[in-house]
């Protein structure tokens, strides 16, 4: 990666990753990627190149890839599961009429692509503990239907074309730096808000939902260490399972308890959000990405929960 474009650049993983990349990844230009009223404000805008970069204007990527010379792109839009329940048609033409210009281009010009999946390409039929790498994937949420298009679609780009698409099945994201927009594991970013403020929380999941979680620093080391990777050693692309940590709300709640023991949580369960949570597995299986790119987390429960804490007290009080 040298010339890299990040679309997305303001949302919850976009916003880190472009940090991340313009620190890391040496002699790189990173460019961040937004739409109009999404514009990167402060450090994000003034330590690089940005442009507008809407994945449903074909001639505006493709002259975003010519001017910078962009050889890698991120591509990072979407809605996410609760927000694309609500907007099912512009999520299918965000994710999927977006997914096809991003993958021309790239055929194109020569680019490699990140597209990430999510938890939420499987469905209530596939094994809900240790989810192997390759499974049946038939979601009920147009959100997930768009992440299980998403891998087939860059999958028969790489074959049919020879087009370097890679991805990773997210699970849910936790971070203390830019809050999340309409996802199904929201709960467990905003109970750390409520309980550093002292506020009381009310959950939109209910008691025993276990889902797959990842800490933000974890994931966007997978997002890199994946495109640096070799590309002989990857017997898969689209999608890795990744996965770090599996935990049911009131687990959360009583290990934020241990460093805050004031937290009040009460449960007010969202249907919407409910379902998607429970047709998703328990835990993925993430053999495959440690083996053919040396996937390894580094957070659990109580490292995550005692950073999350000390970043937030920092920002909020």
């Amino acid at each position: 990666m040298k010339n890299i474009l990040v679309i997305g650049s303001t949302g919850q993983i976009g916003s880190e990753l472009t940090m991340k990349l313009r620190r890391e990844v040496p002699g790189s230009t990173v460019v961040a990627g937004y739409i109009p009223g999404a514009e990167p404000k402060g450090e994000l805008l003034e330590s690089g190149p940005s442009a507008i970069a809407d994945v449903r204007d074909s001639a505006g990527l493709s002259a975003i890839v010519d001017t910078y010379k962009i050889d890698t792109i991120y591509n990072l839009a979407a809605l996410l599961s609760a927000v694309a329940e609500k907007k099912p048609l512009l999520a299918w033409d965000i994710q999927m009429n977006g997914l096809l210009n991003i993958l021309e281009i790239a055929r194109e010009k020569g680019c490699a692509v990140f597209t990430p999946s999510s938890i939420g390409s499987f469905g209530p039929e596939t094994p809900r503990m240790g989810t192997p790498q390759d499974t049946i994937q038939r979601p009920r949420s147009m959100y997930g239907v768009t992440k299980v298009a998403t891998e087939l679609l860059s999958d028969y780009y790489f074959h049919r074309y020879g087009v370097d698409t890679r991805s990773v099945r997210f699970p849910g994201l936790i971070s203390y730096t830019t809050l999340p927009g309409g996802g199904t594991t929201d709960y467990a970013v905003e109970v750390f808000y409520a309980a550093v403020k002292g506020e009381k929380f009310t959950c939109p999941i209910a008691p025993g939902t276990y889902m797959d979680m990842m800490y933000m620093p974890d994931a966007l080391n997978a997002a890199v260490l994946l495109m640096q990777a070799d590309p002989t050693r990857l017997r898969h692309r689209n999608s890795f399972n990744i996965a770090s940590m599996s935990f049911e709300p009131e687990m959360l709640f009583a290990k934020i308890r241990e460093y805050i023991p004031t937290l009040e949580v009460r449960y007010e369960v969202d249907p919407v959000r409910q379902a998607i949570a429970t047709s998703w597995p328990d835990r993925m299986d993430d053999r495959c990405a440690r083996e053919e790119w040396g996937w390894k987390p580094q957070y659990n429960l109580d490292s995550m929960t005692r950073d999350m804490i000390t970043h937030l007290k920092e920002k909020l009080l």
